[in-house]
């Protein structure tokens, strides 16, 4: 019997003042049903026809698509959806926008979609969407981390009111925002209209999708160098700790082929001992005794299934790992992969 197809889901978040909400709109106005899933009905303009047979605040928009209020916590208010589309209670809508508060983390949101199992087994994280405010956002990032964690766990970065702002303040904030999240793109967005497309299949690595655009998914060379290994396996630091931010984006570069065992120990001890801490990674991985690289990709505690390729996107060799992370030290992170491997290859 064929598995249904996983739901797909994509968290829109971003600061208070950023855009989400106009960005909603008009994103409902081209994608196909919806379900939107928020801490707060904000200023949608719903249908009001309301389904007096689903628990919690429920409501139509205008084109059929679902908008629902948070009750208690995100798995329950997911579930309850769920179980009134299988049963035909809610149109058969075929995806789902949680809209975050602009003060959120997102990382319990992220936490919920991909280590809650029954939700894991009926929907996919698609992508994280981070509005920011081109006027105001810069000064946001410095002043409340929760804006900085929305912007470095995102795969794609808004910036809205790109028309109020000087090019001077547009330019600092992309500057700023690319050290915070080198690997996701910018997009201006003008009254919130954008290209669905630019906001949906944005998630995790597909290798049946993605393979010939692995290179641009990792985005390795954006990030900056922390850290590589030598001939000998030793590890040096090729350049000072980014500043003393708490967020900090790198990348580490392993010359030879790594043990198998010895990377996965690393990063499950990392997932293990500091889950709140690691954000976000990705790597293309050259595995001794494979022919054939091996992708992984990392979201806080979840180290998802590893990807074989059938083939080297490139010429280049070289293990190329990506972190995003909060409050950890880039040698920290360097030396325990560095150590693991080395321990695993005698």
């Amino acid at each position: 019997m064929t598995q249904p197809a996983l739901l797909p889901v994509t968290l829109l978040t971003g600061f208070l003042g950023s855009g989400k909400t106009t960005v909603l709109n008009h994103l409902l106005l081209h994608l196909p049903l919806t379900a939107v899933v928020m801490n707060e009905f904000g200023e949608i303009g719903l249908d009001h026809q309301l389904l007096e047979e689903s628990r919690g605040p429920l409501a139509l928009l205008s084109g059929g698509c679902v908008c629902c209020q948070i009750q208690g916590t995100l798995a329950p208010t997911l579930k309850n959806l769920y179980m009134a589309r299988s049963s035909g209670k809610l149109p058969p809508y075929e995806r789902i926008i949680i809209e975050t508060t602009g003060i959120a983390d997102p990382a319990p949101i992220l936490d919920t979609l991909l280590n809650e199992r029954w939700l894991a087994a009926r929907h996919k994280l698609d992508g994280v969407v981070t509005t920011v405010d081109a006027v105001f956002g810069l000064q946001q990032l410095e002043d409340h981390f929760e804006a900085a964690r929305q912007a470095a766990v995102a795969d794609r970065l808004l910036l809205s009111k790109t028309d109020l702002a000087t090019p001077q303040q547009i330019e600092a904030l992309t500057s700023r925002l690319a050290e915070l999240n080198p690997g996701a793109p910018i997009d201006r967005v003008l009254h919130g209209e954008i290209d669905p497309l630019r906001v949906t299949h944005l998630g995790l690595f597909n290798p049946l999708e993605k393979h010939p655009d692995v290179v641009k998914w990792l985005a390795h060379q954006r990030y900056k160098p922390a850290a590589r290994s030598l001939l000998g396996g030793k590890a040096r630091i090729e350049t000072a700790a980014l500043h003393d931010a708490r967020i900090q984006a790198f990348s580490l570069t392993f010359d030879e082929p790594l043990e198998w065992h010895g990377v996965l120990s690393a990063l499950e001890m990392l997932q293990a001992f500091r889950p709140q801490n690691l954000l976000r990674m990705k790597a293309l991985v050259n595995v001794k005794g494979k022919a054939n690289p091996v992708v992984l990709h990392g979201v806080q505690h979840l180290l998802y299934p590893p990807a074989e390729l059938a083939e080297w996107p490139d010429a280049d060799r070289h293990s190329r790992f990506v972190f995003i992370t909060s409050d950890l030290d880039a040698a920290f992170v360097s030396k325990l992969l560095a150590d693991f491997t080395q321990a695993a290859s005698v």
